[in-house]
C-alpha cells in the first residue's frame, strides 16, 4: 500500500515538473505613468521576450514555432501586437481604452541574451476620468504594477496574472504605506514565494528533511541554508554580488538533485554536506534576490521590505518542514521502514525532478 502510494507521488511530482516554474514571481514588471494635464498615459510592461513569444503564439494560433535567433524572435513579437492587446485591459472609470502597441526589443539596447524587453502601451485619458484599472493575462503569478500620477509619488500594487487591479484613483492617490503595512506585505510575498509557488525551494527543503530521522540533522541543515541564502539575498539586492539567472537557475535545480541523490546513498549528516548546503544556500539566495528585485523595493522602507521578505521566506520553509514531519511522523519512529518506504522513494522522485529542471534550464 505504502509503496503504491509512493509510486503515485513519484508520478505526480515528475509530471508537475514539466509545467512548474521555479519562481512564479517572474520577470514581469508594469509601470504606468499618467499625465492628467496632457490627458495621456504610458504603460511599460517589462517582459521575458522568449516566454512572451511562446504565449503570444499560443494565443494567436495555438501553435509554438521556435525562432532561429533573437532578431527573428523580436520581429515575431512586434508582429503579434494584436494578440498582446487582447491580453491586457486598460480601463478608465470602467470603460475600456484602446492603447497603441509599441515593442522595444532587448536586442536593440543590450547584448545580454537574457535582457528583458519592454512593451509600451500609450493612449489618451478620457476627459474627467477619475480612476484607472489594469489587467494583464500573460503574467505568471504575482507581478508589481507601479503607478505614477502626475507629480505624485509612485504607488505599488501587486496583481495576479489574469486578474484586474482595483480601481486606482487619478484624483486622490492613496497615502504611502506605513512601515507596518510594508512589513506585512513583503512578509506575505516572501511566504507565498515558498508556499505554494516556490516548488524548487520546497523540494530542496524536503530533500534536507529526508536525510535522517534525527532532528539535529534537520535543524543544522535548515539553519545553514538560512544563513547562507540570507547573506546573498542582501548582498545581491545591494549590488555587491551578482550572477546571471542562466547560471543561478540551473545550479539551483542541480542542488535539488544532489541533496536527493545523497539521501539515497547515506543516512548520516557529513561535514561536507553541511558545507555544500551552505554553498547551495548562497545560490538560492540569489534566486530570492532576483524575485525581490523584480517585485521592486520601496525606496523609503528598503531595509524593512528586505528583512520582512526574508522572514517570510523563512516562515515558508519552516512550514514546509512542519508539514513534511506531520505527513511522515508515523514512519519516522521506525528508522528502517521510514528510509525504505518514504525517504528513498521520495528522494528518487525529487532527484528526477531536479535533473529534469537542470537540463530544461540549461536548454
Amino acid at each position: 500500500m505504502i509503496v503504491r502510494m509512493m509510486a503515485v507521488v513519484l508520478a505526480v511530482v515528475c509530471a508537475s515538473a514539466s509545467d512548474a516554474q521555479g519562481h512564479e514571481i517572474g520577470k514581469t514588471l508594469v509601470s504606468a505613468t499618467v499625465d492628467p494635464i496632457r490627458q495621456t498615459y504610458q504603460i511599460d510592461v517589462v517582459v521575458d521576450p522568449d516566454a512572451l513569444l511562446t504565449r503570444l503564439q499560443i494565443r494567436a494560433t495555438g501553435e509554438v514555432d521556435q525562432p532561429r535567433d533573437r532578431e527573428e524572435r523580436d520581429r515575431r513579437i512586434a508582429a503579434l501586437g494584436d494578440a498582446f492587446l487582447q491580453s491586457v485591459r486598460v480601463m478608465f472609470d470602467g470603460v475600456a481604452s484602446a492603447p497603441r502597441f509599441q515593442y522595444r526589443a532587448s536586442s536593440a539596447f543590450s547584448d545580454f541574451a537574457e535582457a528583458p524587453s519592454v512593451v509600451r502601451l500609450v493612449g489618451a485619458i478620457p476627459a474627467e476620468a477619475s480612476s484607472l484599472t489594469f489587467g494583464y493575462d500573460l503574467a505568471s503569478g504575482t507581478f508589481a504594477l507601479i503607478v505614477r500620477i502626475g507629480d505624485s509619488g509612485a504607488q505599488t500594487v501587486w496583481l495576479e496574472g489574469g486578474h484586474d487591479s482595483a480601481a486606482l484613483s487619478l484624483v486622490a492617490p492613496p497615502p504611502p504605506l506605513t512601515l507596518a503595512e510594508v512589513a506585512l506585505r513583503y512578509f506575505a510575498l516572501g511566504f507565498t514565494h515558498i508556499l505554494p509557488k516556490g516548488l524548487d525551494h520546497i523540494l530542496f527543503v524536503v530533500g534536507l528533511f529526508l536525510l535522517s530521522t534525527q532532528w539535529r540533522s534537520v535543524l543544522l541543515q535548515v539553519s545553514t541554508f538560512t544563513v547562507a541564502h540570507s547573506i546573498t539575498l542582501g548582498l545581491t539586492i545591494y549590488g555587491v554580488v551578482s550572477l546571471p539567472a542562466r547560471v543561478v537557475e540551473p545550479m539551483i535545480a542541480l542542488s535539488i538533485a544532489y541533496v536527493a541523490i545523497e539521501n539515497v546513498v547515506t543516512t548520516e549528516l557529513k561535514s561536507w554536506r553541511v558545507a555544500l548546503v551552505f554553498s547551495f544556500g548562497l545560490l538560492h539566495g540569489m534566486g530570492f534576490a532576483g524575485v525581490l528585485r523584480d517585485l521592486g523595493l520601496p525606496r523609503g522602507d528598503f531595509l524593512a521590505a528586505l528583512v520582512t521578505f526574508n522572514a517570510g521566506v523563512e516562515a515558508g520553509q519552516l512550514t514546509v518542514v512542519a508539514i513534511a514531519f506531520l505527513l511522515v511522523a508515523h514512519w519516522r519512529r521506525n528508522g528502517v521502514s521510514y528510509r525504505r518506504l518514504i525517504a528513498q522513494p521520495a528522494s528518487i522522485a525529487i532527484a528526477l525532478v531536479g535533473l529534469y529542471w537542470t537540463i530544461q534550464r540549461l536548454l
